[in-house]
């Protein structure tokens, strides 16, 4: 979050958790009560960083793969709070 200067309170253990690493040459852009990054990896797959500070699942991860299906996963308030979308 400090990398792109976002200023939000999530659970802690989201701080450190390594998907953040993917995203640092993401693009960022705002929402009106969130924020997203997303970034294209070289195997054509398009990824996409949800940021909504307060929400249930504060952080969404979802991806668009090459042949047009989707998947992600719901981060929640705790480390064993995971919804895969």
């Amino acid at each position: 979050m400090d990398y792109f200067e976002i200023d939000v309170d999530l659970p802690e253990y989201l701080y450190g958790h390594p998907f953040n690493e993917v995203f640092l040459k993401g693009d960022l852009s705002k929402k009106s009560n969130s924020y997203e990054i997303t970034i294209e990896t070289r195997k054509d797959v398009t990824h996409t960083m949800i940021i909504a500070p307060g929400d249930v699942y504060p952080i969404v991860i979802s991806s668009i793969l090459p042949n047009g299906k989707t998947n992600g996963t719901k981060f929640g308030q705790s480390e064993d709070d995971l919804l895969f979308i």
